[in-house]
């Protein structure tokens, strides 16, 4: 018997756990289907490319249906699996995203939720330990920093940047996004600070009314009538019965979150019964308003060996690295790769940047899972406000198995229009005198001059970069899954609390967004009639 039974250890998950359990008369149980994140990889900052890079231990490793838009491809979606989720395995960049995404969610019904509401809950998690002023949080329990490490060919795409009219940045988070710079990292002294280091580590022995549960798989929530009641549990091969006396929280992440929904009877009650599935709630919203920001990705060969290769200087720097590293937590290693980037519009009459720009220091060819010999350097341009919608739903064959995820990319024509305008910026920056002075060959992608060319390559090679929302809506319409107080609606004692809530993409990286949910979700948990 538990008070609050959390579903999924990642970015939203740690942190419930982490601001419930404070109270001692409060019971709190949090469930992950994955490992404690032990693994050195996990820590070492530019480890992360070989646990994204294929399905295995940390790392869910799904995969979409075939996208009608992308030449039929199966576009491969990792996402973390372990204490941490995501934020044990992501390039670890810390972004708020633009005032505006969440004014305009308040403007869709989201009361409480405006860039001013959000403020202060960004403020509460963060550790900023470079930063100062009214735009940090200085005493949270989550690191952010500047890179330890800022190589030459990244600073030279920023200049490249502003040759090309595009204002220099030193802070995404503070009063202003456009522009180039280098980003902010979730860091602590040279290691990855993930959510479950910054969270749940610093309690993870102290409180006795906190109980963690890993390799534990939620089948599904149980009810009684249109109240949640617990979780029926896979743990070590056995399945078990978890009570909760409260609340049960669902925090297993946009693609996992919905699944489980479904699979306990809570979704469109036409389709449920389909599958054979009892129907506990008819909420037709479950798994619908998916949005992944899609990726387009730019590859140069480069003569400047700085960049990450696998040539002998280039492996004879890693060992080098990883000697600094383990001795110092200095030197290359402490890489996310992908150091610097830039926030644009395609049109300058739009309120907020629409394209965001990666830039990493080595070549990146699908996912990492193609090692690149070669020293280069690659710019991943992303839509940041995509208007097409995808959906979540079961495997019918297998409803336990993996969710069926179609994110029904560049459906919207409109999508496909501003990624075009994004290359063709994109390619002005990488042309410029700055960056070309370091490019030997543009790989992939020289022969595409025309709009019509650029539309075929993207339809060729575009990927995600791994910001799925949206299939747990918040909001008031038919589509709405939950209320502006994240509870499951027509439900009691049933909540969704991760990055599935969010009504609309934001424009940035979905990592420091879903922390502030959760944060902020602590707070209304707190505050309820449960508490």
């Amino acid at each position: 018997m538990y008070d609050y039974i959390i579903i999924g250890g990642g970015s939203a998950g740690s942190v419930l756990a982490n601001r419930l359990s404070k109270n001692p008369k409060i019971k709190v149980c949090l469930l992950e289907a994955g490992p404690v994140d032990k693994s050195s990889m996990v820590h070492m900052p530019a480890g992360f490319v070989p646990l994204i890079r294929t399905r295995g231990k940390y790392n869910w490793g799904l995969e979409t249906v075939p996208q009608k838009y992308l030449n039929n491809r199966r576009l491969y979606q990792p996402r973390g699996r372990g204490l941490g989720g995501s934020s044990s395995i992501n390039a670890m960049i810390y972004i708020r995203g633009h005032p505006t995404d969440y004014d305009n969610w308040a403007n869709m019904g989201c009361k409480g939720w405006s860039y001013k509401d959000v403020l202060p809950y960004f403020k509460k998690a963060e550790n900023f330990s470079d930063e100062g002023g009214v735009y940090y949080g200085k005493n949270g329990p989550i690191f952010v920093s500047k890179l330890r490490t800022q190589s030459e060919v990244c600073s030279d795409f920023v200049e490249a940047a502003v040759q090309c009219q595009i204002p220099r940045n030193d802070d995404f988070n503070g009063p202003a996004q456009e522009g180039a710079g280098f980003y902010h990292v979730t860091q602590k002294e040279g290691e990855r600070h993930s959510v479950a280091k910054a969270y749940v580590k610093p309690v993870l022995n102290s409180r006795e009314n906190l109980t963690i549960l890993t390799g534990a798989t939620a089948r599904r929530i149980i009810f009684e009538g249109k109240c949640a009641k617990g979780v029926e549990v896979l743990l070590q091969g056995r399945q078990e019965i978890l009570t909760a006396h409260k609340e049960v929280i669902l925090s297993a992440g946009a693609f996992h979150s919905p699944q489980i929904l479904l699979r306990s009877g809570v979704g469109d009650a036409r389709i449920l019964q389909g599958q054979g599935i009892e129907v506990h709630h008819d909420l037709p919203g479950v798994g619908l308003n998916l949005q992944d920001h899609l990726d387009f990705t730019f590859c140069y060969e480069s003569s400047n060996r700085s960049t990450i290769g696998l040539s002998a200087k280039g492996v004879s720097d890693i060992l080098r690295g990883l000697w600094q590293y383990w001795t110092s937590r200095q030197g290359i290693m402490t890489t996310n790769y992908a150091e610097a980037g830039a926030f644009l519009r395609t049109d300058k009459s739009l309120p907020a940047p629409d394209i965001q720009l990666h830039f990493v220091k080595a070549l990146v060819v699908d996912h990492g899972k193609t090692l690149m010999k070669e020293h280069g350097f690659s710019c991943h341009v992303c839509q940041l406000r995509p208007f097409s919608r995808g959906s979540v739903s079961l495997n019918g064959a297998d409803i336990y198995g993996a969710p069926v995820i179609d994110p029904d990319y560049l459906a919207d024509e409109r999508d496909m229009d501003i990624m075009v305008k994004g290359c063709r910026i994109t390619r002005s920056i990488m042309e410029a005198q700055p960056l070309a002075r370091h490019t030997t060959k543009e790989l992939f992608s020289a022969k595409a001059q025309s709009d019509d060319e650029l539309k075929a390559l993207i339809r060729e090679r575009a990927e995600t970069i791994y910001h799925p929302v949206g299939t747990c809506k918040m909001g008031t319409d038919s589509m709405a899954v939950v209320d502006s107080e994240l509870r499951v609606i027509g439900m009691k004692g049933l909540r969704v609390v991760d990055a599935s809530v969010m009504p609309s993409l934001v424009g940035g990286n979905t990592n420091a967004p879903t922390i502030m949910i959760a944060e902020k979700a602590a707070d209304m948990i707190r505050e309820g009639p449960y508490s």
